[in-house]
């Protein structure tokens, strides 16, 4: 079963070590915690997911990182730089950005402008909203998907594990 995981803001953020978001979740998600599960992963092959409101939320964090180490903060706009490249050029583990194309054209807008207005009443923001959007759609092109993610109502919008082949006894 081919997988993909979804990494959100968060959990990017503490794995790029940006000054000032090296925890989450109440601090359970520490540096360790995050690269151990992201390592575990890409040794079961899955591709890794960089959804575009991860791009743009934690190059903004990166970005008004309030730090008197601005090397710290160099560094993790350096690695953050590397990864959107390879994601760019679709170097494995991460899966291409022109994937991710189909939801920004106008059809796929102006369904995630559709569902938004209910989606705030819910407290969903419009990252976490595009990101689900962005998991249903591999869902349906038979991924398992996983959000890497310390939000549980993100967590809760995961689409579920595909359901294995059943198989059909043959009776002669």
């Amino acid at each position: 079963m081919r997988k993909v995981l979804l990494i959100d803001t968060s959990l990017l953020c503490v794995w790029l070590q940006v000054p000032g978001k090296e925890t989450a979740g109440n601090n359970e998600w520490n540096f360790e915690c995050v690269n151990q599960k992201i390592q575990l992963e890409i040794s079961k092959s899955t591709t890794l997911v960089l959804p575009l409101a991860t791009v743009i939320e934690a190059g903004n964090h990166i970005a008004q990182a309030k730090t008197t180490n601005s090397e710290s903060k160099r560094m993790a706009a350096k690695e953050f730089a590397e990864i959107i490249t390879y994601a760019a050029d679709e170097t494995s583990p991460w899966a291409a950005f022109s994937e991710q194309i189909v939801l920004w054209e106008a059809e796929e807008l102006k369904k995630l402008a559709a569902q938004f207005p209910n989606q705030v009443v819910e407290k969903t923001s419009m990252g976490d909203a595009s990101i689900v959007i962005l998991g249903w759609h591999y869902h349906h092109k038979g991924y398992h998907v996983e959000f890497l993610t310390d939000d549980d109502k993100l967590k809760s919008q995961e689409p579920p594990p595909p359901s294995p082949p059943t198989r059909r006894s043959s009776r002669r």
